[in-house]
């Protein structure tokens, strides 16, 4: 038995019976379910988002027109609108682009060490903030992450580390007027 051929001489694929020519016609159609799913989640969130904003209690001492609503009913609606947007779309025919990616080479598998030191650097800090305070938790966090990801500029790090913690301590404590835990510092800062 021979392929055939067309006009150009060229032998057409032979394709088994009951199987789709067109494998990507299939990956298309999932994708686009896929896409509609993201429309229902935005819309779940945006439904969400306005019907806790009604339940919030306005109080005596609001200012103008802007109430403790506003801003979750904008956002609601927002969403709500880019729900129905997504969708005309993806039924007009849309396909949102595939990720191009970062330059990653997949044979290699997780680098688990750098993993388990960004891990204890946000453990330590979270045991840490109550006891020693804000400041040198912070700079522990700060110190753990930079050697976690491959940093080895020991004094610079822990220098620029006790200077974003503190930093970062003044600026919540007198600029937000948010009383982070100063531990041990207290009395110093």
């Amino acid at each position: 038995m021979t392929p055939d051929t067309s006009s150009s001489g060229s032998a057409a694929p032979l394709v088994p019976p009951g199987r789709d020519p067109n494998p990507d016609r299939d990956a298309s159609a999932r994708k686009g379910y896929s896409e509609y799913g993201v429309a229902v989640l935005l819309l779940v969130l945006g439904t969400w988002a306005i019907v806790d904003a009604m339940g919030l209690i306005e109080t005596a001492n609001a200012r103008g027109p802007v109430g403790p609503k506003t801003v979750p009913v904008a956002v609601g609606v927002l969403l709500i609108a880019m729900a129905v947007l997504l969708a005309i779309d993806v039924a007009r025919g849309g396909r949102g682009e595939q990720e191009g990616g970062e330059d990653v080479d997949l044979s290699h598998g997780s680098d688990w060490r750098t993993i388990g030191l960004l891990g204890a650097a946000f453990v330590a800090n979270a045991l840490l903030i109550e006891r020693v305070g804000w400041p040198i938790s912070g700079a522990i966090l700060f110190f753990g992450t930079t050697y976690a990801l491959g940093s080895r500029h020991y004094i610079r790090n822990v220098l620029i580390s006790f200077a974003l913690s503190v930093g970062s301590w003044y600026l919540f404590y007198a600029g937000l007027g948010i009383k982070l835990p100063v531990g041990l510092l207290k009395g110093i800062l």
